[in-house]
């Protein structure tokens, strides 16, 4: 069973963001980084650049497929995690420790729009 963390926020697209303050971490589910395979590519946005709640913000590739990142939350991308373009593989060995954004939130509240770790579960229960 895929891991799934308590007090995360998930969207059904199987990303997560981590709330620290005025600060969202968004990076990819473990049951998603175990159903893409070895990740092998992380694209990501630049720093200053916009991302939107539900809107593609990048892509994770692995040997077997490609998935589009759709962000959970609305904000502006003030880091990427570079340590993904040297080892992407970092997902695959701990997905919520190796977010791939860091977004200052425009909209905190759209959190509330997200599910939560049970929530989460039974998302992933009705994908098998």
């Amino acid at each position: 069973m895929s891991k799934i963390i308590e007090g995360l926020y998930y969207a059904e697209s199987h990303e997560y963001v981590k709330i620290d303050g005025e600060y969202g971490y968004v990076g990819i589910t473990d049951y998603a980084q175990e159903q893409l395979g070895n990740v092998v590519y992380v694209d990501m946005p630049e720093v200053d650049d916009e991302v939107n709640a539900g809107e593609e913000f990048g892509a994770v590739e692995s040997v077997k497929a490609a998935s589009d990142l759709y962000s959970p939350i609305s904000g502006i991308v003030v880091e990427v995690n570079e340590a993904l373009d040297a080892e992407p593989g970092l997902i695959n060995k701990d997905a919520y420790a190796n977010w791939i954004i860091k977004v200052k939130l425009s909209e905190p509240s759209e959190v509330e729009n997200l599910l939560d770790a049970a929530g989460y579960e039974e998302v992933v229960k009705n994908d098998h």
